[in-house]
């Protein structure tokens, strides 16, 4: 798979769903990992991430929106549940990428949604966690981008 991805979250205020994003992040290969206007106690959040995804993983902790610096190229897709957002199995993924989903208790802000060069949701009836919605998103990202062999027609995995 060719490219990159980095993943963040807006206002993330809950230390343990920062490690689980940041330790997540680093199983499935995120060049970076950052948050945007995140509560200031968010360094124990290295508690939760049992991978030390520090050591290996730049994190970025921006102030504010008009703080964030992507390279070049690089697309911004917002996670969201809006009327108007791509349901997430019909969202082509771009080559560079950088993800970021919104709090635990609120959304993206307009001003980060207009940053955004997409939008796309899960297909859940609600919001969920935010590190498990950063989970699927990456699995869809490398699932949809990755060589992997078509699913067999039977249940089960492919033959021999």
């Amino acid at each position: 798979m060719r490219g990159y991805f980095a993943i963040g979250a807006e206002g993330i205020s809950k230390p343990m769903n920062l490690g689980a994003l940041m330790r997540t992040a680093n199983a499935f290969g995120a060049s970076f990992v950052f948050s945007v206007g995140a509560e200031p106690k968010l360094k124990v959040a290295y508690k939760a991430d049992t991978s030390k995804t520090f050591e290996s993983v730049p994190y970025y902790q921006w102030d504010a929106i008009s703080d964030m610096a992507f390279p070049k190229g690089c697309q911004l897709v917002g996670i969201e549940l809006t009327e108007d957002a791509i349901t997430l199995p019909e969202f082509k993924h771009p080559k560079a990428a950088a993800y970021v989903l919104g709090r635990e208790r609120g959304d993206l802000s307009p001003e980060m949604l207009a940053k955004c060069d997409h939008v796309v949701k899960i297909p859940t009836r609600f919001c969920i966690n935010v590190s498990l919605a950063g989970a699927l998103v990456m699995y869809d990202r490398v699932l949809s981008m990755g060589s992997f062999r078509d699913r067999p027609v039977m249940p089960g995995g492919p033959k021999a």
